[in-house]
């Protein structure tokens, strides 16, 4: 054997081993969440086997790292013996990012090519899934009552975590956002003064209690529960993004399950129907704001635009 070579070979090995012990290390982590998954599951009813993994991972690790835990593996006691800790982490798992008329667009839209259909309707009902602290719930019930719907509308508003539900069901909201509330409000073809519309009680707006009166907060769970019976208008925004895509099937075929005929179903705007079992029943109303309209005429040709579009792991790429 040449000895000079000898000193390359040990580099080599040497240069594998951060990469395998890397490896190694993250495949222990996969299985300490499989594991923290089963545990929830069996423990709580939760299932979040079918949220998005990338998404899973970071939330997971963020209540790692703010609760103080060394590893997930001593997460996982703290989870089984102490509700108050799986409170909190479940306030991780949920979605809670929002804001009054967040997206403008989207409700300017609203108003302009959803409005014209539902205001025909003696009697409006509307499912607001993944509701969050309620922010985009009051939003509506806004728009509604400047279009002099409100008195034929009850909104079902509801969230799997019960502490945004009760934060929602207080209307109260910090009063620094409110700058942004009333710009997005304008933004989104607002007919008042934003201002009418709450009241200011020291560092907080508490929002007029006239907005509460046709919405009913309630806990759902989008995993696991069942459907609402024939809503005329479903609106979901940026919560499918979290889910893989067995699950966002799942959940999409709920909505077309609850919605009326001829209802209308509202995403975010990086979610789509693609690739689901719905995607051929659906029509567009506004392409860019994630608006569908079911049961379309089976000779209506728009659906083949949807199936046109129709990606693999199309909702992932947004969760970086």
């Amino acid at each position: 054997m040449n000895p000079s070579i000898e000193p390359e070979r040990g580099l080599l090995r040497n240069a594998g081993e951060p990469s395998a012990q890397k490896e190694k290390s993250q495949a222990l982590i996969d299985l300490e969440i499989d594991l923290l998954l089963e545990a929830i599951k069996r423990h709580y009813g939760y299932d979040f086997n079918n949220y998005a993994r990338a998404s899973l991972k970071r939330r997971v690790e963020h209540h790692r790292v703010s609760s103080g835990s060394d590893n997930i593996t001593v997460m996982i006691s703290r989870l089984l013996h102490d509700e108050g800790f799986f409170s909190k982490f479940l306030l991780d798992m949920s979605i809670t990012v929002t804001e009054m008329f967040r997206d403008p667009d989207f409700f300017k839209s609203f108003r302009e090519n959803v409005i014209p259909i539902i205001k025909k309707y003696p009697s409006i009902k509307i499912w607001h899934a993944g509701c969050a602290t309620g922010e985009e719930v009051y939003s509506m019930a806004i728009l509604l009552m400047e279009e002099g719907l409100y008195e034929r509308v009850q909104i079902y508003a509801t969230d799997f975590n019960k502490q945004s539900l009760i934060t929602a069901n207080e209307g109260i909201y910090p009063a620094d956002r409110i700058k942004k509330y009333t710009s997005n409000y304008h933004q989104a073809g607002g007919k008042s003064s934003f201002s009418d519309y709450y009241h200011s009680h020291y560092r907080s707006a508490k929002f007029d209690k006239s907005l509460k009166e046709k919405i009913i907060f309630s806990h759902h769970n989008l995993e696991k529960d069942g459907v609402f019976s024939e809503v005329n208008v479903v609106i979901c925004r940026n919560v499918l993004i979290y889910f893989n895509q067995v699950l966002q099937n799942q959940v999409l075929n709920t909505f077309e399950q609850s919605l009326s005929h001829r209802g209308v179903l509202c995403l975010g705007s990086h979610e789509s129907v693609n690739c689901s079992d719905i995607a051929t029943r659906v029509e567009i109303i506004d392409q860019d704001m994630k608006m569908f309209r079911v049961n379309p005429n089976p000779q209506d040709k728009r659906h083949e635009l949807i199936n046109s579009q129709c990606q693999t792991d199309i909702f992932e790429t947004h969760l970086s």
